[in-house]
């Protein structure tokens, strides 16, 4: 008796929730495919919320703002918010040239906790979890001169903290302390990597 062949386990579709440039970047580094959705997710701080809290928190939110859009699939969603923090102050995207050099003109000369949380979740099968990478940054005393250069050649207006290390913002810092580079511009890949097998989806199985 012929018996039909045994068709493999369809994984579940990957979701980034962010329309972030540089997260999209770094997941394209695990060669695995996935989609993009925008999490649609107010992140305005509340009364006296820590950076590392509102971090947590936003990251949290926008992983289950996406999955509730997709109800009826199996899905496993990536959520992830980057505060910097300095003396307990967060620091978000300063949005603008006058904003960034508010910024770099308080932190020169300081050390910085860079707080990034990540979410993955899987309705599915009820997982989710949420972790927080810190990467602790000294910064040099800068002049105003080499924050405006700096400023003018990067325009890093849409980055935590104003700090593009992957890119110019390198000569800004003394001394960066992590246990996982990728985790200050955005994504921490080696915590991802653990929450993704956690939820099923390999990402030496599924390349």
């Amino acid at each position: 008796m012929n018996l039909p062949p045994v068709s493999p386990a369809v994984p579940p579709r990957l979701v980034l929730g962010s329309t972030s440039a540089y997260r999209r970047e770094l997941l394209h580094r695990l060669g695995m495919p996935f989609e993009v959705r925008s999490p649609g997710v107010d992140e305005t701080a509340r009364a006296g919320e820590a950076p590392s809290a509102l971090a947590e928190r936003l990251a949290l939110a926008k992983a289950r703002a996406v999955a509730a859009a997709l109800p009826d699939s199996d899905v496993v969603v990536i959520g992830s918010d980057q505060v910097a923090d300095l003396r307990g102050h967060a620091l978000g995207k300063p949005g603008d040239h006058t904003g960034a050099t508010a910024q770099l003109r308080a932190m020169r000369g300081q050390t910085v906790h860079f707080h990034t949380a990540l979410t993955v979740c899987r309705p599915r099968t009820d997982y989710e979890r949420t972790v927080v990478e810190t990467v602790s940054v000294d910064f040099r005393d800068l002049s105003d001169a080499e924050i405006e250069a700096y400023l003018q050649r990067e325009q890093p207006y849409d980055c935590a903290g104003s700090a593009k290390v992957e890119a110019l913002g390198i000569t800004l810092l003394s001394r960066v302390a992590s246990n996982d580079p990728t985790t200050l511009i955005g994504l921490p890949l080696i915590a991802l990597c653990q929450l993704l097998r956690e939820a099923g989806l390999d990402p030496l199985a599924n390349a």
